[in-house]
């Protein structure tokens, strides 16, 4: 059985536009660091006051949403990579939908920490559920882009630290 480019299953990949996926690269790596940070506030012990270990993961999840953004933008909009791979390999739409889906259930995700972060009575434990079971929804969001990427492009993303 052959893999992503193999003419037995299918069109050969279409031609990435390497300029494109650099962008993308490096936007992943940024989105990357950003959820590193956000997982190291989440983890700080509780001081006394609760009030500053909310607003150490309030910075982060500003941090995140201002990078969630830029990767939506350079994905969705309208010279997106999104756009890009519906026109030169529709084979790949579902893959592409759901992708796009999971954007607004992560901006939701977001949304709602922020307003849990930014003003009392502060839910730790909650607020730790809740951000954990966001980084790791954003974690499979990657893997799925990494792998339609890939499918496509036969192109490796990389699983930058």
């Amino acid at each position: 059985m052959g893999g992503p480019g193999d003419s037995s299953i299918g069109p050969a990949p279409a031609a990435p536009d390497r300029a494109a996926l650099e962008v993308l690269r490096l936007r992943r790596a940024e989105l990357r660091g950003s959820m590193g940070a956000l997982e190291r506030a989440l983890a700080e012990p509780v001081p006394i006051g609760h009030g500053r270990w909310a607003g150490r993961v309030n910075v982060a999840l500003v941090e995140l949403s201002a990078d969630l953004r830029e990767h939506i933008a350079v994905t969705e909009g309208e010279s997106g990579l999104h756009r890009d791979l519906l026109a030169t390999t529709p084979r790949l739409s579902g893959a592409v939908a759901r992708l796009d889906r999971e954007h607004v259930q992560i901006r939701g995700l977001v949304d709602d920490l922020l307003a849990r972060t930014s003003a009392p009575p502060y839910e730790v434990d909650r607020i730790r559920r809740l951000g954990t079971a966001l980084l790791g929804v954003l974690v499979g969001h990657r893997q799925r882009g990494s792998d339609l990427i890939y499918e496509a492009y036969a192109f490796d993303l990389g699983g930058e630290t």
